[in-house]
């Protein structure tokens, strides 16, 4: 507003609307919440605990910061559903509420509680979730990607495609969308629309490599799609890239697992898996069985066992 005025500048009703509604007047919690977006969009789990550190100092500056408890309850339900970090989803739900109580028409809360709902086995109502977040902004970012990953855990390939491509348009710079929906379209036979947004992809995760060199996200999951188009030296440099800024992340065991699959090196895939299912969340067991990046190691003689030793490890 102090901008507005000094420029004298003519804002559209639209843009007065925004202003009037702004989340919170305090500038030092708006900051850590940008932060703590930044963050979370890299989300390793390195950075998913910063995020969240972001999030509730954000909550503690502005008690009434509604995004911010969104956010909190967002990196609280991926830490779990990703790398199985203890996070009670009664404590999820309870944070989710907290935002909702404060504004009931938040879509990255009702994101959030549906993320919380999935871990609980809830799906019916993690939908439900879902569907609220996307009625109420159908271009949200969170909800489309977070709902596109349920989708594929239940095995509903083509309406995760639909959600994917809402989350391409609604986050231009994004690169895990169009990386994800290479590996869709390819598990649909879809091999010309996989090579395109497996090449808008990579063209994305290069320019966030270039602004988050500290994240390995980016050259985790295009590692795997340019293992798929078939740039194998450069596959195996990104990989490179990812082990070496995060050797310990699970999820970067995980997308190398995929990688060296895609590259012909089975064996080398199936030794991953079976470290990394020890520390999995819920959500990839789901993930792992309908993963297209891992066709080719199901017929491997270790991956029966491999399977069940998922089934065991992951809670469902």
């Amino acid at each position: 507003q102090t901008i507005v005025e000094q420029l004298k500048i003519k804002l559209l009703p639209k843009e007065k609307k925004a202003i009037a509604q702004a989340p919170t007047s305090n500038v030092e919690a708006y900051t850590y919440y940008l932060k703590g977006r930044q963050f979370f969009h890299n989300s390793t789990r390195m950075l998913l605990t910063l995020a969240r550190q972001m999030f509730a100092k954000a909550a503690e500056l502005d008690p009434l910061y509604a995004q911010a408890y969104a956010g909190i309850a967002t990196c609280d339900a991926r830490l779990e559903s990703w790398y199985n970090i203890a996070r009670p989803s009664d404590e999820i739900l309870a944070t989710a509420a907290k935002a909702l109580a404060i504004n009931p028409n938040l879509p990255e809360a009702h994101a959030a509680r549906g993320m919380a709902l999935v871990n609980l086995g809830e799906n019916d109502q993690a939908e439900a979730a879902f569907k609220r977040a996307l009625a109420l902004d159908p271009n949200n970012f969170d909800a489309n990607l977070a709902f596109a990953r349920f989708c594929v855990v239940i095995g509903d390939h083509e309406r995760a495609v639909a959600l994917y491509l809402k989350a391409v348009d609604a986050q231009p710079e994004d690169p895990q969308a169009p990386l994800l929906l290479d590996t869709m379209f390819r598990r649909l036979g879809r091999i010309e629309e996989a090579e395109k947004y497996g090449r808008l992809g990579i063209k994305r995760a290069e320019e966030a490599i270039r602004a988050h060199p500290e994240s390995s996200r980016p050259a985790q999951l295009g590692a795997a799609t340019l293992a798929a188009l078939g740039e194998h030296d450069r596959a195996k440099e990104w990989l490179a890239r990812a082990l070496a800024i995060d050797p310990d992340d699970n999820n970067a065991i995980y997308n190398a697992a995929c990688t060296y699959a895609l590259l012909g090196e089975r064996d080398r895939a199936v030794e991953l898996l079976e470290g990394w299912c020890e520390n999995a969340g819920g959500e990839y067991l789901g993930w792992f069985t309908n993963d297209s990046d891992l066709d080719s190691i199901r017929d491997h003689p270790g991956y029966a066992a491999l399977l069940t030793k998922v089934a065991r490890s992951i809670k469902v």
